[in-house]
């Protein structure tokens, strides 16, 4: 229960938990949590719920002006934290994956979670990994479903490098630019919960598209159903008059 208390405080202020990581770490000390953090969340399954988009913003916000990181530091070890965390959750995929849905402990993979990264990955094939990214939730669970499907690895690689550097560096770049801003900075919690916000929008239609669009084959199914004993009597009476 701490561990989810400390993630939940932290998507809550993350400010707060730089400062003090900077404070009583050092500033290259401070480097570190940062680090794992964006690791857990894309490399381990079992973690999709990690402020990632949140956490780069205000570590950027931290970078800018010497505020105790350094952006020159900060934008490699983001970018190694969530290549090597998609690296791993790959290679868990494909040598443990089916154990692991099987075995139905991983509550966060939904089934509805489930069908949108097996659709986007079906629909997109290994440019699904660098679209991924932007997606909480999904990030994580579409390198696990590429090593799963056993994708290329090349491919899984080149896109795995591509979409860790750019979506790291956005998300770091909006907050070194943006976060000093005055009014950024007197609402700087309310920004956070907008990222994540904004950030929920997609992974929220798809589960509403999954859970609401599969009504209308499902009534179709139900009037046919409906309409077979009518056809039947019909069918019947024709049989009949004929006679």
């Amino acid at each position: 229960m701490e561990i989810i208390q400390f993630f939940i405080d932290l998507l809550q202020d993350p400010r707060s938990f730089i400062a003090e990581w900077i404070a009583s770490l050092g500033p290259l000390g401070a480097y570190g949590p940062i680090f794992l953090i964006i690791f857990i969340e894309t490399g381990v399954v079992i973690m999709p719920f990690l402020p990632g988009d949140s956490l780069l913003f205000t570590a950027g916000f931290f970078a800018a002006d010497g505020q105790g990181l350094n952006l020159a530091i900060l934008l490699p070890v983001v970018w190694v934290a969530a290549i090597v965390g998609d690296q791993c959750n790959y290679w868990i995929g494909r040598e443990f994956g089916r154990r692991i849905i099987d075995s139905g402990r991983v509550k966060s993979m939904t089934p509805e979670r489930i069908e949108k990264t097996e659709a986007m990955l079906d629909k997109y094939g290994p440019l699904a990994i660098f679209l991924g990214r932007f997606f909480p939730f999904i990030r994580t669970f579409v390198p696990f479903f590429a090593g799963l499907g056993r994708m290329h690895y090349k491919k899984f690689f080149f896109f795995n490098v591509l979409g860790g550097i750019v979506w790291s560096s956005v998300f770091t770049l909006l907050g070194y630019f943006f976060g000093g801003i005055p009014v950024v900075q007197e609402h700087f919690e309310l920004v956070i919960v907008a990222i994540v916000l904004i950030s929920l929008i997609p992974a929220v239609g798809g589960v509403l598209k999954a859970k609401f669009g599969k009504k209308k084959p499902v009534a179709a199914t139900e009037g046919a159903e409906a309409n077979v004993p009518a056809a039947v009597a019909a069918t019947d009476g024709d049989a009949e008059a004929d006679a």
